[in-house]
């Protein structure tokens, strides 16, 4: 098979500055480069410690220098990677030492900071403004100003919010206070947010970075292109399915755009796709990555530890509109496919699903223990902890098992090196470390061994990088959430919607989706989820949403918000790799997303989508009935609204075939009287005259 265009670095015209990502660079050879490299695997080294409880540090330790070591390595890393000049880079390390310094004062301090809680000194304060200073600059350096803005507006409406007019003025409160209140304790920059990027967000960075290092990415990639290969559009399909994969482990869209897109949108275009709709049908797969179970990216450990539910709930909840967001995408991308007249790829020239397993089987244990443990109600941490160990474990003896001379004791060594993993429940933590002391001892000694070992040190050095931007929002919008705290602003926008949604709750809904759109011009899913979800959320409850499909609503829509322009991250991702312009992708990733937009709408008036009791229809028919009608109604609106935007079915359709399908479905995601009866009929009669037609156009004349 020809080798797939390889795609230039040139981006087009119309992309933003910002697409390109210093982060997705490889650290330099140079000293300093050497020097940083260690930096990251001395982090996450701690945050693995940590995870295995071998540090019995308490939390607000863990917290504070987590981001310590945030700030330390994302200041001089960016000046190097960006090839800053030698006084830039001088500035970067010091401001990394202040923010580190910033850390270990609350480390040695931890005891005395707890008793003059409340009351903090002169130097309490002057080194809370340093970690505020710190923390907003590194935010700007890596992310621009959008999220440093929002920030700085909360925190200015902290300290001088007793100006403003009624209903938004505050009491007021002392500078001291405000910075105490931000800066230490678990209500400001180091609140839940950061616990959870401290914990569970890092570790299961780490897990797929290892997985993406041992291969799990051509894993992915090998399966799809041999399931769908050779279908009708077999090469974007190829691209739904393995960025659906990549999601399950890595929850990062725009890092599965720049990884498994390298491959996919030049297979793409080779094969007669548009360049736009390649870019957009991969931003739209790759997004979806966030809330494809078990990982769901990094909203879903925050989400459950707000919600104070099990974290399987909220895997729960997702399962159905996963597979419906898939679904739309693949359907997409067929009815493109015959619109165009492209089929597939020869057989003989795709590899073999079943090789690829046999081949690399191994790498997919850990994610279904990861799966196991997570619906088994253990701890995203306890699970992520097993599964990061297994994934350690079995890198590390591949290329012993390659050493071995025969198949069967491969096998053996296998089952050995499971059943070793699986005494971590009985043992402890200890049995691992153990294992892995071992392993690492004998790969000194066999062929590939070495390569191996770089090859973990590497992934250690990876996943320290990959996780600065997620750590860093995180630690930023705390001072979102500080605010709402403080203040209880968050009560004024509430009652706004509440007053709203009496009279219209779809304009309630509507009016807090483009405030999800909104804010995510320019700022992760995550900030974007937090903001929302704390000012919206409690509203949302009020007029009677369920607590967790009131917290997928705002999440929907904050993945949503970087597929839509003007800003579009996914999209400007993937338009230096398709060679188009960013909005243009934009545009197709919009009308290849629609499910996306329908089924957050669709679960607040039916909870049951999202296996959530609640709603008239539960209440009429049943729960379990409930749930299926639901679903065969979404995906016959996304069905007929896929079919409308494409233009496409048995033949192509008339304008007023796509007026009609377009009615059709707008009638099914309607939650009014008598909408979807007159949305099954209006189905009934388009596909019944399309067939027709279709039939009549084929016989000949």
């Amino acid at each position: 098979m020809t080798e797939p265009v390889t795609p230039t670095d040139k981006t087009p015209q119309g992309a933003p500055a910002t697409v390109h990502d210093p982060l997705a660079e490889t650290f330099p050879a140079t000293r300093e480069g050497k020097v940083l490299f260690g930096i990251a695997i001395a982090f996450s080294t701690f945050q693995l410690l940590t995870a295995a409880g071998l540090l019995g540090l308490p939390s607000q330790v863990v917290r504070s220098v987590h981001v310590g070591f945030l700030m330390l390595l994302v200041f001089p890393l960016l000046a190097t990677l960006r090839q800053a000049r030698p006084s830039i880079r001088a500035a970067a390390w010091v401001l990394g030492i202040i923010g580190m310094g910033v850390g270990l004062y609350q480390f040695i301090e931890y005891e005395p900071l707890i008793l003059r809680a409340g009351e903090p000194l002169p130097i309490d304060t002057v080194i809370g403004v340093l970690s505020l200073a710190v923390l907003f600059i590194a935010t700007y350096a890596l992310m621009g100003p959008a999220l440093p803005i929002i920030c700085g507006i909360f925190l200015a409406y902290c300290l001088w919010g007793q100006y403003l007019p009624s209903p938004f003025n505050t009491r007021g409160y002392p500078f001291w206070q405000v910075i105490d209140h931000m800066s230490f304790g678990t209500e400001g920059i180091y609140g839940i947010p950061t616990l959870v990027s401290a914990t569970y967000i890092f570790l299961f960075i780490l897990f797929g970075s290892f997985l993406e290092r041992a291969g799990m990415i051509r894993l992915f990639t090998d399966v799809s292109m041999g399931l769908v290969g050779h279908a009708r559009g077999g090469p974007a399909k190829v691209a739904v399915i393995s960025s659906g994969f990549m999601g399950m482990i890595s929850g990062s869209g725009v890092a599965n755009v720049v990884t498994v897109g390298q491959f996919t949108i030049p297979l793409m275009k080779r094969f007669g796709y548009r360049a736009a709709f390649a870019g957009g049908v991969e931003a739209t797969a790759s997004m979806g990555g966030q809330i494809m179970p078990p990982v769901m990216g990094a909203v879903a450990f925050i989400m459950a530890e707000t919600l104070g539910i099990q974290y399987k709930e909220v895997v729960e909840a997702a399962i159905i509109p996963a597979i419906l967001y898939f679904a739309s995408a693949f359907w997409a991308v067929h009815l493109e496919a015959g619109r165009t007249g492209l089929m597939g790829l020869p057989r003989n020239q795709l590899p073999s699903p079943l090789n690829a397993l046999k081949e690399r089987w191994y790498l997919i244990l850990p994610l279904a223990a990861l799966v196991y443990l997570l619906f088994s109600g253990f701890t995203p941490l306890f699970a992520g902890t097993i599964g990061f160990a297994m994934t350690a474990l079995l890198i590390l003896g591949g290329s012993v098992a390659l050493g071995l001379p025969n198949y069967v004791l491969r096998v053996i060594f296998w089952v050995f090196l499971g059943l070793i993993a699986g005494s971590f429940f009985k043992f402890g933590i200890w049995i691992v470390i153990a294992a892995a002391a071992v392993l690492v001892a004998v790969n000194l000694f066999v062929k590939g061994g070495m390569q191996t070992l770089r090859d973990c040190r590497d992934s250690l050095a990876e996943g320290a990088k990959t996780a600065l931007p997620v750590g860093i929002a995180c630690a930023i919008v705390g001072i979102i959430v500080g605010t709402m705290t403080l203040t209880g602003v968050a009560n004024t926008f509430g009652d706004y919607i509440v007053s709203i949604g009496r009279s219209s709750l779809i304009l309630s809904l509507i009016l807090t989706m483009i405030t999800c759109l909104i804010l995510g011009m320019g700022i992760p899913t995550i900030p974007n989820y937090i903001i929302t979800s704390t000012i919206a959320g409690p509203a949302l409850l009020a007029l009677g949403i369920p607590l967790l499909v009131s917290h997928m609503f705002v999440f929907y829509f904050g993945i949503m918000a970087d597929l839509t322009p003007p800003v579009a991250l996914a999209c400007f991702a993937a338009a230096p790799i398709a060679r188009e312009s960013g909005l243009k992708i934009a545009m197709e990733a919009i009308k290849v997303a629609a499910a996306g937009f329908v089924i957050p709408y669709m679960a607040v008036y039916t909870p049951a989508l999202m296996l959530q009791p609640g709603g008239a229809l539960a209440a009429s028919i049943g729960f379990y009935p409930a749930v299926i009608y639901v679903v065969f109604k979404t995906a016959l609106a996304i069905a007929l609204w896929g079919i409308a935007v494409i233009g496409y079915f048995k033949t192509h359709l008339a304008w007023w075939e796509r007026i009609l399908a377009t009615i059709a479905s707008f009638s099914l995601i309607a939650a009014i009287p008598i909408s979807d009866q007159i949305g099954f009929a209006l189905a009934v009669l388009f596909f019944g005259q399309h067939l027709y037609r279709a039939r009549q156009a084929s016989q000949p004349a």
